[in-house]
């Protein structure tokens, strides 16, 4: 495995095609930061889990682990994983912690699996409430080798990053975030923890009416993270969330935990990051997750449009797209729509906004053309049956809509927009898309919704919101890479009781991989009982040295000394029951 471990290895060419928003999240992986404790915790897991999971995961995991070049020995190199990942058409990048909904999901559509960088303490061994190397590296990664798997994970992205957010899920993913990283962390005081908690508590409590991403979030937490395949009687396991935790794996199997055959329905039920859970969905077969995608894609204002739409993108107070049926493009803050009769006769943004066509910003009309917003008039004439867009050049010059006439155009609902035509853009049908006025004036009943001394006025010709989603249509329109968390992840504390601990560990990994070391296994051992009498994972692995060697009086003074161990710390027990098993179980 030391190719996977070579830093000269070149980037996924998948992530020199990511976007500038999209590589602001990427971190540098820094394997040289990982400590022999934490080398010890993944080889731990993995072995654990290899182990358990041959038996209770769907048959694509353990395929995908030898596809996926992991090793169970050593915590995966970000170079070496994109080198092995390129050849099944995916790639990874490092981040930290939890990054936001949108941005994890848009990483997806891109073919790149997103890798919290940092490791579980030990003392989370089981399960840990924030991201981390060994459920994104070990959970994630050798299941899309399965390639439906893997399309079914664009797929969701490709959907997910456009469904629209509510104004407060910023703030819960931010509540939830600094939850992870103080949960995670060593020694964070209680007070720290149930204040945050209660923080979170109360904001889910008081969302209101949850929105696209709320739900959408929920479907990827049912499958990508904790899912089952198969029957409700006899599943297997492929979310990242069971694969990655030695704890949940093999609880979820039990008859404590409810299993519900997987549906739409999944969308509506919550779940809590920071606790195992008590029910999980069962999916016949990876298609039938592309089916229930696509089944809530046909609820999402990305399909649907219309003003329902727009009133989300409103509610959400943050960036989107509302499109026309002509293809036109707004992309803005949306601060009001006019309604007449079920349908949008107007709309207006605030602040910068720009419009495009099939994702490209139009030549005139970026964020500098209209830096204070934008409003146009939508829908039918009065009186008259045929929509701008749909009339040839002579109905155009029949109604007198051609340059350099004055006119006046009474739109249904009562807006009215009265100037002189300067010129007109199509699209590539030949479909007007854009009608431009100089001296113009536009009218709802007796407000004024735009005057001749603003300038130019651009009519956006449409005769319904198709679509409306989260995000500009064309990235380059606006400066996305301003992201700031509000929490850092917090790293593990130096001293030096800690770092002799550390040079314990790295003795043993030595002497296991046949180099020089200063510590022979017995002196390792006896130091630890000294000075470490609370450590249990390094006498486990002292155990395998000892094993491995025949040296059964070592063995039976390392059993002894974990006996006590467990009786003290009984929490510790099954860990330390499992970790000599597996030893002795893959030996025989």
């Amino acid at each position: 495995m030391s190719e996977i471990l070579d830093k000269n290895i070149e980037s996924n060419p998948l992530i020199d095609r990511l976007p500038p928003h999209l590589k602001q999240y990427i971190k540098p992986q820094n394997y040289e930061d990982y400590t022999p404790i934490n080398q010890a915790v993944w080889r731990y897991v993995m072995r654990k889990n290899v182990s358990y999971l041959s038996k209770a995961a769907h048959k694509s995991y353990l395929d995908g682990l030898k596809q996926t070049g992991i090793s169970i020995d050593q915590i995966p190199n970000m170079y070496g994983m994109n080198r092995i990942l390129k050849e099944i058409g995916w790639a990874a990048v490092a981040v930290d912690g939890f990054i936001p909904p949108a941005a994890f999901m848009e990483f997806q559509a891109y073919n790149v699996l997103v890798i919290a960088s940092d490791i579980r303490q030990l003392e989370h061994i089981e399960y840990t409430p924030a991201p981390d190397i060994i459920h994104e590296g070990a959970g994630h990664a050798p299941i899309i080798a399965n390639p439906e798997y893997a399309e079914y994970l664009r797929r969701f992205g490709e959907i997910g990053c456009k469904a629209i957010s509510s104004a407060k899920d910023y703030e819960l993913y931010e509540a939830v975030r600094k939850l992870s990283i103080l949960k995670e962390a060593e020694n964070t005081p209680e007070e720290a923890i149930r204040e945050v908690e209660e923080q979170v508590d109360y904001l889910q409590k008081n969302m209101g009416k949850p929105s696209e991403m709320a739900l959408i979030r929920n479907l990827h937490w049912w499958t990508v993270e904790y899912g089952l395949i198969g029957t409700p009687e006899n599943p297997k396991i492929y979310g990242a969330g069971l694969l990655s935790s030695i704890g949940e794996s093999a609880w979820c199997m039990t008859d404590a935990v409810e299993k519900i055959p997987y549906g739409p329905e999944a969308a509506h039920k919550e779940f809590d990051i920071t606790k195992p859970q008590p029910q999980l969905y069962v999916t016949p077969d990876f298609a039938f997750l592309s089916e229930v995608l696509e089944e809530f894609a046909n609820t999402m204002a990305l399909r649907t449009g219309g003003p329902e739409g727009l009133q989300k993108l409103i509610e959400s107070n943050n960036l989107g797209t509302a499109q026309l049926s002509t293809g036109l493009q707004i992309s803005g803050v949306f601060d009001e729509l006019i309604t007449h009769k079920g349908k949008v006769t107007y709309l207006q943004t605030k602040g910068a906004t720009a419009l495009a066509y099939h994702e490209k910003e139009l030549v005139g009309h970026g964020t500098l053309n209209h830096p204070k917003g934008y409003g146009t008039a939508i829908g039918k004439l009065k009186g008259i049956n045929l929509a701008i867009e749909d009339m040839s050049p002579k109905d155009l010059k029949a109604y007198k809509i051609y340059e350099g006439e004055k006119i006046k155009l009474e739109f249904e609902g009562d807006v009215v927009v009265t100037g002189k035509i300067i010129t007109g853009t199509r699209n590539l049908q030949g479909k007007i898309i854009l009608i431009s006025f100089e001296d113009c004036t536009v009218t709802h009943q007796e407000r004024l919704l735009f005057k001749p001394e603003w300038g130019v006025y651009h009519l956006g010709v449409g005769k319904k919101i198709t679509s409306a989603f989260s995000g500009p249509a064309d990235f380059k329109s606006f400066d996305l890479t301003h992201h700031k968390p509000g929490s850092e992840t917090i790293k593990a504390s130096k001293n030096d009781k800690r770092q002799e601990l550390e040079s314990l560990y790295q003795a043993v990994r030595d002497y296991r991989n046949g180099k020089d070391t200063p510590f022979a296994p017995e002196a390792v051992f006896d130091i630890l009982k000294k000075s470490h009498p609370e450590d249990w994972l390094l006498p486990v692995e002292l155990y395998e040295l000892a094993f491995d060697e025949n040296r059964s009086e070592f063995c039976q003074k390392i059993e002894e000394h974990l006996k006590k161990l467990s009786e003290e710390r009984p929490k510790l027990s099954h860990l330390i029951k499992d970790g000599l098993e597996l030893i002795r179980s893959t030996r025989n």
